[in-house]
């Protein structure tokens, strides 16, 4: 007959079965298991799977139909190799909020960047509302929302913001500063 361990199991030959301690079970499963994940996953984001699979070859051909011109843009997306198009708003002159000190001027030329070169009549359509829109915000600021190169990202996203809500069925790409003065 069969010996019998504390837990209840026979082993086949009549000794009791050693159970897998927590450590043993962690060094020899869960172990090697995290490391083979941990290894397909390096190699997936290196880019070695793409070249075992041949995606490679796809890409470099894609890239060739697309020099030579076989591209077919499809309808309601813009074209990815469409020249930009660039709109100049008028140069603005305003003094900025200083409190009580000496007054402050910013002179600024701003260039937008549409989608689609059919979005200048609409832009030109509302160039007052953007002037306003702008004009408004940029006589609330001071120095110091204008100082380094935080100041200008926050100014070019505010700037972009209100010239999206102004000419909203227009998509505006960005706002480029061509020249900014404060004095």
């Amino acid at each position: 007959m069969a010996a019998e361990t504390d837990a209840g199991e026979l082993s086949t030959d009549g000794l009791p079965r050693k159970k897998f301690s927590g450590k043993k079970l962690v060094l020899f499963v869960v172990l090697p298991l995290v490391l083979l994940i941990g290894a397909g996953a390096g190699v997936y984001f290196s880019g070695l799977l793409d070249s075992l699979l041949g995606k490679e070859e796809q890409a470099a051909e894609g890239e060739q139909a697309a020099a030579e011109g076989d591209h077919k843009a499809e309808p309601g997306k813009p074209d990815p190799h469409a020249a930009p198009v660039f709109y100049d708003l008028p140069d603005m002159l305003v003094n900025l909020n200083t409190g009580n000190k000496r007054p402050a001027f910013l002179k600024i030329k701003i260039s937008i960047q549409l989608s689609k070169p059919e979005d200048v009549g609409a832009v030109e359509h509302v160039l007052p509302r953007i002037i306003d829109n702008f004009q408004v915000y940029l006589r609330e600021l001071r120095l110091e929302d204008l100082r380094g190169s935080a100041g200008m990202y926050r100014l070019r996203q505010e700037l972009l913001l209100r010239i999206t809500a102004a000419a909203y069925p227009v998509k505006v790409k960005d706002v480029l500063f061509k020249e900014m003065l404060v004095q």
